[in-house]
């Protein structure tokens, strides 16, 4: 964390003009930027229980459409004209 303290008879633009200039130099801000939106990984046990619950969804849903009680939508063409 960067911290500047004010002297004596500084203004508060010159005072954060001073802020800023430390925090560019000691690169925080360029560290917080790049974890912004980063999501950590997973755990093995996470991932099994997401691979799971996507099979049985995908069985029940292809079961469904086997009997006929769901109709498979068509998307449109992704395709550009």
């Amino acid at each position: 964390m960067v911290e500047v303290k004010s002297k004596k008879n500084e203004s508060f633009e010159s005072l954060l003009r001073r802020f800023t200039r430390r925090l560019q130099s000691s690169g925080n801000a360029l560290e917080a930027r790049k974890m912004r939106y980063n999501k950590p990984e997973p755990n093995k046990n996470a991932q099994r229980k997401s691979a799971l619950r996507r099979e049985t969804i995908r069985v029940k849903r292809d079961y469904l459409i086997r009997v006929g009680q769901l109709v498979e939508e068509v998307r449109g063409d992704k395709r550009r004209k």
